[in-house]
């Protein structure tokens, strides 16, 4: 099989992403809050794409970006810092790229997105997908013809899925998991979805429908079963300040299949997966949070907690000896550009 395919195939609706961070509370109408936390950068798909790309995993994203400032910007970053193949990538004319602001409170946030349907559907931008390890992707009710396409061709299908706003979680969307080789949820979801009332009981229903299941628990840490290796693991979250958990599921997924490329033991998947998670939350949401092996290493060697020591003791033979130079994070504004 051709060793040149990519890592990970992506596709999805790209943001430009305004986070403000610092607030104690959300502001009420008619009052003014003023913060000192500010970030901009790529956000929605872009999340997975950069958080993959930063772990050294040939990443090809399909996205539309609009013919303005926000789109020209986004593209900037993740083809030309984050070294994203965008050849499936299209600009669209007249398009306005999708721009949220989001507010970042101590243990919510609330988004308001400015944006429209993109002129390019997923299959459109897919077509017959190129040949990878794995694609990335996010079910949805209507099923993805370029889905099927892509685990037809080999390519490793790794799932999430978002929140139902009708609530009425129908139980159709889990017939799509017979494409995917891994599923991961978040325990809300999860339990939606399977009609149980634990995590683990969500995680055994979901075990018999993929080969690999994954439930995520927020503060909780996450649980997850591989029937491929016969492992089960359930493993705590890190106990880290949180600024903006935007984008932190992504990161998760992102190096859950890092990891698993790897063929990291269970347990190290998921302990990998929960670092990082919890390393990206300490900096501006979107995309550019996500700690890559730099981020993982510094984390690592800064360490002096016996126990964490002992628990991450795996990283010592895991991380590469080169683990590239320091990730760019937000910056609060973008960067002016050189002409």
């Amino acid at each position: 099989m051709d060793d040149n395919r990519p890592d990970v195939l992506l596709t999805g609706l790209l943001f430009y992403d305004l986070v403000l961070t610092g607030l104690g509370k959300p502001p009420t109408p008619g009052e003014e809050i003023w913060t000192a936390g500010m970030g901009c950068g790529p956000g929605g798909i872009a999340n997975l794409a950069v958080a993959a790309s930063r772990f050294g995993l040939r990443t090809s994203l399909a996205t539309v970006f609009g013919d303005d400032f926000y789109g020209e910007y986004c593209r900037d970053v993740l083809c030309d810092q984050e070294d994203i193949d965008l050849s499936l990538s299209r600009t669209a004319d007249g398009w306005p790229t999708p721009v949220t602001v989001s507010i970042a409170t101590r243990h919510d946030r609330a988004l308001v997105t400015h944006g429209q349907e993109p002129p390019y559907s997923q299959d459109a931008l897919m077509g017959d997908p190129p040949e990878a390890r794995t694609a990335l992707v996010h079910i949805e009710a209507e099923p993805r013809e370029w889905i099927a396409k892509a685990a037809a061709n080999g390519t490793h299908v790794y799932a999430d899925v978002g929140w139902d706003p009708t609530q009425e979680w129908s139980r159709d969307l889990l017939d799509q998991l017979a494409l995917c080789h891994a599923f991961l949820p978040n325990e809300t979801e999860a339990m939606a979805y399977t009609r149980t009332d634990s995590a683990v009981a969500a995680l055994g229903t979901l075990a018999e429908l993929v080969p690999v299941a994954v439930v995520t628990r927020g503060g909780d840490g996450a649980v997850a079963v591989d029937q491929t290796t016969g492992e089960y693991a359930e493993v705590p979250a890190l106990d880290v300040g949180v600024l903006d958990a935007t984008g932190a599921g992504d990161v998760f997924g992102a190096s859950f299949v890092t990891a698993s490329l790897g063929g990291w033991p269970l347990a190290e998947r998921l302990r990998f997966a929960v670092l990082a998670a919890g390393l990206s939350v300490q900096h501006h949401g979107g995309a550019l949070a996500a700690p890559g092996w730099y981020g993982v290493d510094r984390w690592w060697r800064s360490l002096t907690d016996p126990e964490l020591k002992k628990t991450y003791g795996f990283l010592a033979d895991r991380l590469p000896a080169d683990v590239g130079p320091p990730v760019h994070h937000a910056p609060v504004t973008p960067p002016a550009r050189q002409h």
